[in-house]
């Protein structure tokens, strides 16, 4: 087998000038042993550079437009079209009366996630001349591409029209004015060259596997912002103090309410005990408040009916009464927290426990803070702003901040914030004014933590904006990469002026209706420092 293989290689080789020689050597079975070794290594690096330039043609997307590498060759065409559904990436061969073209249709669907359509038809349709062509995928050769094809029977002008069909939702793209010429020698004689800059080549392939998203560049409004610290307090009204109501001993009740425990309104969450004093003991206090309310009731009875048969003035009879509606209400305000074992302390709102400032078994005097009861519905956003900043504050319509603990980004205008107040003035020790927002508590922020704010002052009309995302920084210097093509970059140097924490508002670098990579950049600039091709996976 080894000798076989030898001379089928060698017969492959033997046009050179010593080939012919070399092979009628070895047929002798002269040659030594290092030459044969040689010559087999040889041979079999030459079948593996052939598999290996055979598998590239193979296995690469872009089809090639005469199926030749002689001569001029017509490269295949590529267009990227964005609907607010969908991106169409499109590659496929000039358009010839006669020959076949196929069509490679890369389908990413937008929204927040830019994948792959993995389900689905594609069809395509050439439009013109009153007569249609068309061609069905009925579903995708490999996830995101689908396979089309068309034999062009006339030439002209004509449209292109995509029809996308999925699960989530259905799109049309059209590419207006494609020309089908009626011979290769007219394609030919009609291809422009293009002038392509130094870009990077980021496969579909590719970008469907990482967390990649991309943006077109609009001018919108963008407000000046005044960046300090701050910090997340409880919302004014938002937490009760629950305070003691008598002397004695506390006790956390049968239900154990500790720090974090919801409560709900009027549920005991302490019990006071007094038994054993001598002084503000409950107990007494009850039996005297009984007795009170018991003995004043009698006697308000028994004067309505003196106070009608006029044997007490009309005076005494207002005095018997409103003692007997005193006692009343001392009565019931005792009796309504109390039990046998003590007095009762509940929560005066719904929410949970945010702090317990006494231990059980604990001694408390009356009006002694006991517990904090927080709804954790409304938070308050204070930030310590530097007085240079003084003159615009009365611009302040919004802002940003940043959490440390986990380094995300808060806008008050998405937590239905409002700005509640600033100070107006200052004084000679204080370097700070005081700013507060009012915002709702989505449950992701935790009162009291120290934040990054950004706050939000004068507006710029016409600015263009990219998200922060999209920046990359390389020695002070800020890049980003804007998509050209469907898998052709460029990175570009930006002049950035202010940002607010999610957005940048751009000087140079970039323009209106070019769009930006925002998520997967540093991806793409791993690739680029590979200084390796990427392996497209697509049919030549």
């Amino acid at each position: 087998m080894i000798r076989t293989s030898v001379f089928y290689q060698l017969s492959k080789i033997k046009f050179l000038p010593f080939g012919r020689q070399m092979f009628d050597y070895l047929q002798s079975f002269t040659m030594n042993k290092a030459i044969i070794s040689f010559v087999i290594v040889a041979g079999l690096l030459a079948s593996c550079n052939s598999d290996i330039h055979k598998h590239a043609n193979t296995e690469h997307g872009h089809p090639h437009a005469d199926g030749t590498h002689t001569g001029a060759a017509l490269e295949p065409l590529a267009y990227t079209l964005y609907t607010d559904k969908s991106e169409l990436f499109v590659e496929f061969n000039p358009l010839i009366v006669g020959k076949v073209s196929t069509f490679a249709a890369h389908v990413t669907q937008l929204g927040k996630n830019f994948k792959a359509v993995t389900e689905g038809s594609v069809t395509v349709s050439l439009i013109g001349n009153k007569k249609q062509l068309s061609d069905k995928a009925e579903k995708p050769s490999s996830p995101g591409i689908f396979r089309l094809v068309l034999n062009p029977e006339n030439s002209g002008m004509y449209q292109l029209v995509f029809d996308i069909q999925t699960k989530e939702y259905s799109d049309k793209i059209m590419i207006e004015d494609i020309t089908v010429y009626p011979d290769t020698k007219t394609a030919l004689a009609g291809k422009q060259d293009q002038t392509i800059g130094e870009e990077v080549v980021y496969l579909k392939e590719q970008a469907w596997k990482i967390d990649f998203a991309n943006r077109e560049v609009k001018k919108q409004l963008f407000t000046e912002v005044i960046r300090t610290t701050g910090q997340i307090l409880p919302a004014y009204g938002d937490e009760v103090i629950i305070t003691a109501k008598s002397r004695g001993i506390i006790t956390f009740g049968s239900n154990k309410k500790l720090i974090g425990s919801a409560v709900n309104v009027d549920e005991t969450v302490f019990i006071v005990s007094g038994a054993g004093l001598t002084e503000g003991n409950l107990d007494s206090k009850y039996r005297e408040a009984k007795n009170n309310y018991e003995k004043s009731k009698i006697d308000f009875e028994r004067a309505k009916g003196l106070v009608k048969n006029n044997i007490i003035s009309q005076k005494h009879f207002q005095e018997t009464k409103l003692r007997y509606k005193n006692n009343q209400t001392t009565f019931n305000t005792i009796e309504k927290n109390y039990t046998a074992g003590g007095h009762k302390i509940t929560s005066p709102i719904h929410g949970f426990i945010k702090n317990v400032m006494v231990r059980e078994g604990e001694y408390v005097e009356i009006g002694q803070s006991i517990a904090i009861v927080s709804q954790n519905r409304k938070l308050i956003l204070k930030a310590e702003v530097p007085q240079k900043y003084f003159s615009k504050l009365n611009s302040i319509s919004s802002a940003n901040f940043i959490t440390a603990y986990d380094s995300k980004i808060y806008s008050t205008d998405s937590l239905n914030g409002k700005l509640i107040s600033y100070g107006k003035s200052t004084y000679n020790n204080a370097y700070y004014i005081p700013v507060h927002f009012e915002i709702n508590n989505n449950g992701e922020i935790i009162p009291g933590s120290f934040v990054e704010v950004l706050i939000k002052t004068n507006v710029i009309n016409n600015a263009l904006v990219i998200p922060y995302s999209a920046l990359i920084e390389e020695q002070g210097n800020y890049f980003a990469y804007v998509q050209t093509s469907g898998e052709r970059f460029q990175k570009r140097e930006l002049n950035i002026g202010a940002n607010d924490g999610m957005n940048v508002h751009v000087l140079a670098g970039i323009k209106e209706g070019e769009r930006v990579v925002i998520k997967g950049g540093f991806q793409i600039k791993l690739a680029t420092l590979s200084g390796k091709m990427p392996a497209h996976g697509h049919e030549h």
